[in-house]
């Protein structure tokens, strides 16, 4: 009886302990002037650290959030500091954010969903978030098992943090009128951005590869927040790359030339055939074709979508694996009639001897497109390349 006592004490307290939290959030948050809340299946993280760079170049005090490869906190001067975690990624992490945007007088944050879940979505824009500007790069077939079957399904998922009352920015066009229509019933002014709008001479200034779409949709936000187009580029040339970014390396070997493209961070089928549809646009004709598959043993998932593209989609002339569990991906492949011969199966071993057993399969030139997981040994992999191009 006494026990029983205790623990109805203990949970009474931390019931109010939550509800008093809670109301000082609701009103901290507020005290925040703008809130951009980005979502979205590609790009949350480029196009919030373009949209923070904009508005810090218009002169307005900005922290930016970002999840990406790895978790950041962009601070007004630019600086990046590691976001450490003792556990795995969880949403209440935002909550922290927010305190300290505040604690430092911060005009703008722009914040990237770190939810995958939609009720958890909806519980960071609605209870936590209370986005002024809410902004979804685009819709694809992504994270089926949680927000799936079908795009629309996605859709519905990611329309969760289109916030009420407010202003919405998407890239996406061919799923918008139905992210419109969700933005209407929550009485939210809607905006669609178009990679038109962005000439090939704006794009000169990036040190890195990046989107149109995403410089687009960056664009419209920071113009729509009073920040001239010609100001927020400037500002935009100067944003630190996420460590996911599409990134281009050519290494001169041996008498061979390869032109290596970081693609890992674009890790959904559609995204990386898009990738590879446009690399070859470039690539010379010559070179052998090589797709470089990262996987890891906990998203097998992803690995299975990912051969059947590479299997109907992707005219290769090899698929290099990597990572955990290579030989289960291998046999996917082969179901999905990739002839053994295209097979390199290299494993979870050193990026040397990833590099090696790559090299050992090209006789003269190639161009690899890396795609499927930044994590596991893919980012290792990506800096033993990088470091062979010097």
């Amino acid at each position: 009886m006494y026990s029983l006592l205790i623990i109805t004490i203990i949970l009474v307290f931390l019931i109010q302990y939550g509800i008093i939290e809670y109301i000082r959030h609701q009103k901290q948050v507020y005290k925040i002037p703008i809130r951009i809340h980005v979502n979205g299946t590609r790009g949350k993280s480029s196009v919030a650290r373009l949209i923070g760079a904009g508005l810090r170049a218009g002169k307005i005090n900005t922290i930016t959030k970002v999840t990406g490869t790895y978790p950041r906190l962009i601070l007004n001067d630019g600086n990046e500091v590691h976001i450490h975690r003792k556990e795995k990624a969880n949403i209440i992490e935002q909550l922290k954010i927010v305190e300290y945007a505040v604690k430092h007088n911060t005009e703008a944050l722009v914040i990237e969903c770190m939810a995958l879940q939609p009720i958890y979505q909806k519980i960071t824009e609605q209870q936590m978030v209370h986005a002024t500007i809410g902004v979804i790069t685009n819709i694809r077939l992504d994270h089926l098992d949680v927000m799936g079957p079908g795009l629309t399904d996605v859709a519905q998922a990611i329309s969760y943090t289109i916030p009420a009352n407010n202003h919405f920015f998407t890239a996406e066009n061919r799923i918008y009128e139905y992210l419109e229509m969700k933005a209407k019933a929550k009485k939210c002014i809607s905006f669609q951005s178009d990679e038109k709008n962005v000439t090939n001479d704006d794009m000169i200034g990036f040190t890195y590869i990046e989107h149109k779409e995403n410089v687009a949709l960056a664009l419209a936000v920071c113009e729509h927040l009073g920040v001239d187009r010609q100001t927020a580029l400037k500002g935009m040339y100067t944003a630190i790359p996420d460590e996911g970014v599409l990134t281009k390396t050519i290494i001169n070997k041996n008498d061979k030339k390869v032109t290596f493209y970081n693609a890992f961070a674009a890790n959904d089928p559609e995204s990386s055939l898009m990738i590879w549809n446009n690399v070859l646009k470039i690539a010379a004709p010559e070179d052998l074709k090589i797709i470089m598959l990262n996987t890891r043993e906990d998203r097998l998932d992803r690995a299975r979508q990912l051969t059947e593209m590479a299997g109907h989609s992707i005219g290769m002339d090899l698929l290099a694996l990597i990572g955990q569990r290579s030989e289960v991906v291998e046999d996917m492949a082969l179901k999905n009639n990739i002839p053994k011969e295209k097979i390199a199966n290299i494993g979870w071993t050193s990026p040397e001897e990833v590099f090696e057993k790559v090299m050992a399969r090209i006789p003269e030139n190639a161009t690899i497109v890396a795609i499927g997981n930044m994590g596991g040994m893919g980012a290792d992999v990506v800096k033993y390349f990088e470091k062979m191009s010097k």
